[in-house]
């Protein structure tokens, strides 16, 4: 965010909060030869909090998944690749609305059921995508033994 002056005692400020994305895009370069830059500017927003970005084998690395909290933030995020770093790219919105924390164990069954996708978060965290809250209360209803934690902010 900026820099800090002290003397003696050095300061610490506590980390940038995150929020619960609740809009989901795939995001694939328009140009292949660009895609060293393209994945050089997808490291820089997720670093910068500009977007949360979730992969997934499936998906691969030419086509992370962005979450946000508004929309406005993929304007931004489409924005700076092209213009900052050189790396047109074009956005898919994808029917996700809610995201819950959860566990390796829970993938296997998770991946069964439809209209919901587990990712990685560059944290390391799994993330289980939900279409909608239905979604979420179907699944929690027919396996309550699955970890499927609301993400608070940090």
């Amino acid at each position: 965010m900026g820099d800090s002056l002290y003397l003696d005692k050095k300061v610490e400020f506590p980390g940038i909060p995150t929020f619960s994305p609740e809009h989901f895009m795939v995001i694939r370069a328009k140009d292949s030869s660009k895609y060293k830059q393209f994945r050089r500017g997808i490291e820089q927003l997720d670093h910068e909090g500009v977007i949360q970005v979730l992969r997934s084998d499936l998906r691969g690395d030419q086509a992370p998944v962005l979450g946000a909290v508004g929309p406005m933030q993929f304007e931004v995020a489409e924005d700076r690749m092209t213009n900052e770093f050189n790396a047109p790219c074009s956005l898919e919105r994808l029917n996700f609305s809610l995201a819950r924390r959860t566990t390796p164990e829970c993938v296997p069954t998770l991946a069964r059921e439809r209209s919901v996708e587990v990712l990685h978060r560059s944290d390391g965290e799994l993330l289980a995508l939900f279409s909608d809250r239905w979604r979420l209360q179907g699944v929690q209803k027919n396996h309550p033994d699955l970890v499927l934690e609301p993400l608070v902010v940090s």
